[in-house]
């Protein structure tokens, strides 16, 4: 069993998982980074859903940023979702698509390209156990 699930939805955003990553190791967490798009691979990300035994999901996206969405609609575990800056606002379309999900999927957001933070709150939400 891994404790935090890391999800991205592209490979371009590696320094934000590498980020994540460093922070749960630091704090002595176990994790599993993977690249799976909910646009592009919804039947792979079911899948892993589905499988994956961990306690809380980081989903890194940008762009329409449906990822974090996704995945909390699927769960009932924690969905820490990371908005990714792009080309389009700075990551502000990011960061509605997280901050305006219907209610009964909720997702809690960090800031823009802020691994950090969505780990540092993982390590907080894992010690309430």
């Amino acid at each position: 069993m891994v404790d935090v699930a890391i999800l991205s939805g592209s490979a371009s955003d590696a320094a934000i998982v590498e980020k994540a990553a460093a922070v749960l190791d630091a704090h002595g967490l176990t994790y599993d980074a993977r690249v799976i798009s909910a646009h592009r691979e919804p039947d792979r990300l079911d899948e892993y859903i589905r499988a994956s035994d961990c306690k809380v999901y980081i989903a890194i996206a940008g762009l329409s940023a449906a990822l974090p969405g996704v995945i909390a609609s699927k769960t009932e575990r924690p969905v820490i979702g990371v908005p990714v800056s792009g080309k389009v606002m700075g990551g502000l379309d990011a960061i509605l698509s997280i901050v305006q999900m219907p209610k009964g999927v909720p997702v809690a957001c960090v800031g823009v390209d802020n691994g950090e933070n969505a780990a540092l709150l993982a390590v907080r939400i894992l010690h309430l156990h």
